[in-house]
């Protein structure tokens, strides 16, 4: 403290670990954790410390408060303003020994008349061994918090989509990504026909059940097979015989022999051939043909050229009515 050092210009306080020289005289115990902690970037010259501390070394009724801890404690218990005091001593973990961890809080002391001083904590400290270490805030915990949950989001997102499978007949299906699936391989003689769209995945859960179902290739192969196919009719019961006696080869039935019945077919006789055309020529006229007589005459058009009217005797001449 002899000593003002240079200002500090570095990374921020809460990120830094500080250790005076390993030549520090006075070593770190009660009466002179305060006097090492005044040496590290953390003090303020402006605190109450510094000055009872200037007062002591010029002022000899004031230098008996630089013997003891307590002492320049009490002393600062007097005064106002910004101070750094001891808050929580290490720790009895034996006799003799403890865990040698020192709490110091920056703290402002306001004066209250008839009641205690009001106190109003800035920053707290860790002295562990010859490190001294700043707290973090309780935003800068929030914060670290907040990111730290924020990137863990951030890994899951992708993990789950890995694992994650889509079926036509399933939907989506999550499986666990320590679980391995196998995809069933092709045969040797396997076809691009309708029954390759019916591949299968098999997928071996944690507890060590193996369950089957339609992969996810399947809607595609399915629309593959449609596209290239779709004008193509493949029947499961194929159609045997002739039209008029056809024959489904699932029903049990035997199938037609198709070359002994062409061969009945040939034996059978021959049906005459018939005529279709219309008689259009008159048998009166016709080359060869004798009238007879008897063939009907067609009538007369009334009023023709070659008609002829007869007249009742008595009779009069039909009225036209108007």
């Amino acid at each position: 403290m002899t000593q003002d050092p240079a200002p500090y210009s570095g990374p921020p306080l809460d990120e830094i670990q500080w250790r005076a020289p390993p030549d520090f005289e006075m070593g770190i115990h009660s009466n002179s954790v305060l006097f090492y902690f005044a040496q590290s970037p953390f003090f303020d010259r402006t605190s109450n410390n510094e000055v009872l501390f200037q007062q002591g070394l010029n002022n000899p009724n004031m230098t008996p408060y630089l013997a003891t801890r307590e002492l320049f404690e009490g002393r600062l218990k007097t005064m106002s303003g910004l101070e750094f005091i001891v808050a929580q001593e290490p720790a009895e973990t034996g006799p003799g020994a403890g865990t040698g961890v020192w709490v110091i809080n920056k703290q402002t002391r306001r004066k209250r008349q008839g009641e205690p001083d009001e106190i109003i904590v800035h920053a707290t400290y860790f002295v562990v061994g010859e490190n001294i270490y700043m707290a973090p805030s309780l935003a800068d915990i929030i914060s670290t918090r907040i990111a730290s949950i924020s990137s863990s989001v951030a890994k899951i997102l992708p993990t789950a989509a890995a694992v994650q499978t889509w079926s036509p007949a399933l939907g989506r299906v999550y499986q666990t990504p320590s679980a391995g699936t196998s995809k069933p391989q092709p045969s040797e003689g396997a076809t691009s026909g309708p029954s390759a769209a019916t591949t299968t995945t098999t997928t071996i859960t944690s507890s060590g059940t193996t369950t089957t179902g339609p992969s996810s290739r399947l809607l595609d192969e399915a629309l593959a097979l449609h596209m290239q196919f779709g004008n193509h009719h493949l029947d499961v019961n194929p159609i045997t015989g002739r039209p008029g006696d056809f024959q489904l080869s699932s029903t049990g039935r035997q199938p037609v022999n198709l070359s002994a019945a062409n061969a009945k077919k040939a034996t059978l006789p021959a049906l005459p051939a018939l005529n279709t055309k219309l008689a259009t020529e008159s048998p009166v006229s016709g080359s060869g043909a004798k009238p007879t007589g008897k063939e009907t005459k067609s009538p007369k058009t009334p009023g023709g050229s070659s008609a002829k009217v007869k007249k009742r005797k008595g009779s009069k001449a039909a009225v036209t009515p108007q």
